[in-house]
C-alpha cells in the first residue's frame, strides 16, 4: 500500500506543533528544553492551585484566587534550573554509563534515584525559598517538615517512569518525557510545601 506525504500546511495543528518542536529541539536543544520545562512547571503549579480550590469549594472552605506569582516562580525554576540541569544530566549519563555497559540499566536508575533525585529536590526547596523571599529559618522548617516525605514520594512515583526514561527514551526526548510526568509532580510538590 503506497504511503502519501502530507504537506505541513495540510497537517493537523498537533502534527505541525510537534514538527516545530522537533525543529527547535534540533536547532536549540537547551533553550527548547528550558522553555518547555518552564511552561510545564508553571502549568503543574496552576493545576495544583485549581485542584486545591475545587477541594476547598467542595468542603465549604474558602476558595482563594489563582496565585500567578506562584506559577511564575515555578516557570522560573523550570526555565533556569530544570531544563538546563536535566539536559546536561542526561547527556552526561550517556557518557558515564553507555549502553555498552552490561549494568547500565541498573547504574543509570541508581544514579538518578539515589544521587540526582535527592539533590534536585533539595535544590528545588532552596530555589523556591529564595524566589519566595523567605529566610533561612523558613527553609529549615520546610525541609524538616516535608523534604523526607516528598523524597519518599518521589522515589515511589518517579522510579518506574525514570527507569523507562533513562533506559529507553532517546536522550533528546528525556527532558520532555520527565516534564510530562513533572506536570503532575509539581502539582503534588506545590501542595506538600505549603
Amino acid at each position: 500500500m503506497p504511503v502519501q506525504s502530507v504537506l505541513a500546511r495540510d497537517a493537523s495543528p498537533h502534527f505541525r506543533l510537534l514538527q516545530q518542536y522537533l525543529i527547535l529541539l534540533k536547532k536549540y536543544p537547551i533553550l527548547t528544553k528550558s522553555v518547555t520545562s518552564g511552561i510545564l512547571s508553571a502549568l503543574g503549579n496552576l493545576l495544583s492551585q485549581i485542584l486545591e480550590a475545587r477541594k476547598n469549594a467542595r468542603n465549604g472552605g474558602p476558595v482563594t484566587e489563582i496565585d500567578t506569582a506562584g506559577a511564575a516562580r515555578y516557570a522560573i525554576y523550570g526555565l533556569f534550573i530544570t531544563g538546563p540541569l536535566s539536559h546536561y544530566f542526561y547527556q552526561l549519563m550517556e557518557v558515564w554509563m553507555p549502553t555498552t555497559d552490561h549494568y547500565c540499566i541498573v547504574k543509570r536508575l541508581l544514579l538518578d534515584r539515589l544521587i540526582f533525585a535527592p539533590a534536585f529536590l533539595l535544590l528545588f526547596y532552596f530555589v523556591m525559598n529564595i524566589l519566595e523571599a523567605k529566610g533561612r529559618e523558613d527553609f529549615v522548617k520546610k525541609m524538616r517538615r516535608s523534604y523526607w516525605t516528598a523524597l519518599k514520594m518521589n522515589w515511589k512515583v518517579w522510579t518506574p517512569f525514570q527507569f523507562i526514561n533513562v533506559n529507553f527514551v532517546p536522550v533528546q526526548f528525556r527532558v520532555l518525557f520527565a516534564n510530562m510526568i513533572a506536570l503532575f509532580w509539581y502539582a503534588y510538590l506545590a501542595s506538600v510545601r505549603k
